[in-house]
């Protein structure tokens, strides 16, 4: 009999829909049930495509005798983080402040009230490795609840006042533009020289802190920020955590040397890492980070699109109950595929590091031994346009006879947040790299955002196939996507996402900020949970603030209005000192500095311009002049002559003799307009 989380918007929570736990969706019915039979609620976050989620579910909420106590003396409560990361981020805190650590599955025992007092994340349902067993936590918290209640219900109160205290930020100092020198010298510390990335194994991508490294060289010439960037790009792409048959990245990489991703493949991760690589390709002319962007980006719109535009969020590590079973290959499997396509097995298992031992297996002793991950344990001559044919000749049947197995999990849920992270991601990619679909892509996205999370003017967070749009946006959702309108506006052309995108960024000041530069996780006016949670750093995804440091910027200077300025300059004050300490983990912020270091560069270009597509010769020549280079300080408006109210940069720029022209500021002093694309590039790399 399927429980209440059946008719669940979330794939995670319909995971659980058979589970004996009698599982509530976050609510008040949950808790008004606890405080009426004065019972403490077992609060379990995840989300679909987390492994170790699975393993618990399976362990412990599939278990009759676990589900009879859960039952029995609980109310239990699933939650899926990515559908509510202000509840995830409250909880979090109390069990990193409980445990010194976080992660997921998050486990949170909570008063009726919802003050927590007691969590971890993962148990097993037996004792095993030196941790508890869930059954024995169980019956812990229980006798706990009901023999020493004044001591469970003081520590939940400490915890939140606790909680509520360490939300505190300060004050901000002045704002110093030396910030960005050190920010960056302590992340090339920080830097793997010989393995690439940052810090020790489990290692994570890391795209923003790349993102800033590159900006810095860009504006420093710092060769060290360079070399980490480029460096962390190369061994990523050439480990296992990259997909070498379909594109794409896992979601981080086991080891130190990226070669044993946690398969999952998450929507986010792909959109920032499409954005670096283009960026990367950009600053350095390098073929091989533009045919990786090209690669991620063909993934995205490939696997990941919904027919309507949008994109879902993610797809599972395991498939078929095994983790990287769909990904991982026999060299008996791999020799035949690739004898089939014409070619000798033998030095392409050289290439892509296949043996016979292999080189992973399934933790959980699920999966055959003698199984490799694709990776490229040399580097290959990019030149080489033989090698590059027969190449794609393999991996396109690898692909094929992949496509025969059983794929992992798809989370269809579509995010706005992070579906702004992609259209802006494809959005620059289709710029940058002069392909026009992934423009389209991009412009079909945004369309889809407007009719199905936006309907009736107030945005929302989450879509689902059949549920429509449900719970109100959150901070994230506001500030990636007036982000990603101001980038899909410098590729289409289309006014219409800067006038969207000014409402956001109104919407954002008005119902998430704070008076000192911070954004609430929840509008004011949402619901009121134990603490108000704050996006305070660049993790996973960027923090709110991060990104409004970027979006204020571009407006400054695609409207002229200081407003935005100073707003921007606000939050750059605020968490400089934080971002100091630990760089690393305010990527997007330190490259909202570079972008306020390096400008204003204001370029306009007018031209012959259809809404949403630039057809015109002239026009697409300048265009391309400044798409060169990746450019973290300017801004581009490109249109018809006066035809953007919402575009005043546009304002007073007249055609040149009846023909396009760049109209280029630097520093609150223009130069006089040029129609030649040479001379727009002279003037551009002055």
């Amino acid at each position: 009999m399927p429980n209440r989380l059946a008719h669940a918007s979330s794939p995670y929570l319909r995971q659980h829909a058979d589970n004996p736990v009698d599982w509530y969706e976050w609510g008040p019915e949950a808790f008004d049930r606890a405080r009426r039979e004065d019972k403490p609620v077992f609060l379990s976050v995840g989300y679909s495509s987390c492994h170790w989620c699975h393993v618990m579910a399976h362990e412990s909420f599939e278990d009759e005798e676990v589900a009879g106590v859960l039952n029995d003396r609980f109310v239990a409560v699933k939650v899926d983080r990515e559908e509510r990361p202000d509840v995830d981020s409250v909880y979090m805190g109390a069990v990193q402040a409980l445990s010194g650590h976080g992660g997921w599955p998050m486990s949170v025992f909570l008063t009726p009230d919802g003050a927590p007092f007691f969590g971890g994340t993962y148990w097993p349902k037996d004792p095993r490795q030196g941790m508890p067993g869930f059954r024995g936590v169980l019956d812990a918290v229980s006798d706990a609840w009901t023999g020493q209640r004044d001591e469970v219900l003081g520590a939940g109160q400490r915890l939140t006042e606790h909680l509520r205290k360490a939300d505190d930020l300060g004050a901000g100092g002045a704002l110093d533009p030396d910030l960005a020198g050190r920010a960056a010298a302590l992340c090339v510390q920080a830097w793997d020289s010989r393995l690439g990335g940052f810090g020790r194994a489990p290692k994570f991508p890391q795209a923003m802190t790349i993102d800033f490294l590159l900006a810095h060289h860009l504006r420093t010439g710092d060769e060290g920020a360079l070399d980490a960037a480029t460096h962390s790009l190369d061994a990523m792409a050439r480990g296992g955590i990259y997909d070498h048959v379909a594109g794409g990245f896992a979601r981080y990489s086991v080891d130190e040397r990226w070669l044993v991703p946690h398969f999952e493949k998450m929507l986010y991760d792909n959109a920032l890492l499409l954005r670096a690589y283009v960026h990367a390709a950009q600053v350095t002319g390098a073929p091989r980070f533009r045919r990786v962007a090209i690669q991620t980006a063909d993934y995205l719109v490939r696997e990941l699109r919904h027919p309507a535009g949008g994109f879902f969020s993610a797809t599972d590590a395991d498939s078929e109950g095994v983790e990287g079973k769909f990904f991982v290959w026999t060299a008996a499997e791999f020799d035949e595929v690739v004898a089939a396509a014409g070619e000798d097995p033998a030095p392409w298992r050289e290439f892509f590091g296949v043996t016979d031992a292999g080189n992973w297996h399934d933790p959980h002793g699920h999966g055959p031994l003698g199984t490799s991950i694709l990776h490229e344990p040399v580097s290959r001559d990019e030149e080489d346009a033989d090698f590059a044919g027969r190449l794609e000749r393999v991996q396109a049947a690898l692909y094929d006879r992949r496509e025969t197995r059983v794929h992992p999990g798809l989370d269809d849920k579509i995010l706005t947040s992070w579906n702004a992270l992609a259209l802006g991601a494809l959005a620059e990619a289709g710029a940058a790299l002069g392909v026009d679909d992934y423009v389209r892509a991009a412009a079909g996205c945004a369309a889809f955002l407007r009719t199905e999370l936006a309907a009736d003017g107030a945005l929302r967070h989450t879509w689902k196939e059949g549920h429509g749009a449900t719970i109100p946006a959150f901070a994230e959702d506001v500030a990636y996507l007036a982000q990603a309108l101001l980038v899909l506006y410098e590729a289409d052309g289309d006014a219409g996402w800067v006038t969207w995108a000014r409402a956001l960024a109104d919407d954002a000041e008005a119902r998430f900020a704070d008076e000192a530069g911070a954004y609430f996780t929840t509008a004011h006016d949402a619901e009121e949970l134990l603490t108000r949670p704050r996006d305070l750093w660049d993790n996973a995804t960027p923090a709110a603030s991060s990104v409004m440091v970027d979006v204020h910027l571009r407006l400054a200077a695609l409207t002229g209005d200081p407003r935005h300025a100073e707003l921007a300059e606000r939050t750059l004050s605020l968490f400089g000192p934080r971002a100091e300490q630990a760089p690393t983990g305010y990527g997007e912020l330190l490259r909202g500095l570079e972008r306020l270091l390096s400008g204003p560069q204001e370029v306009a270009v007018v031209g012959e311009v259809i809404v949403g597509e630039v057809t015109d010769p002239a026009t697409r020549a300048l265009l391309a002049v400044y798409r060169e280079r990746w450019r973290p300080g300017s801004v581009l408006a490109v249109g018809r002559p006066g035809a953007a109210p919402d575009v005043p940069l546009l304002a007073d720029r007249p055609l040149v003799d009846g023909r396009p022209a760049a109209y280029v500021c630097e520093h609150f002093a223009c130069a006089r307009p040029v129609t030649s694309p040479d001379d727009l590039r002279a003037l551009l790399n002055h």
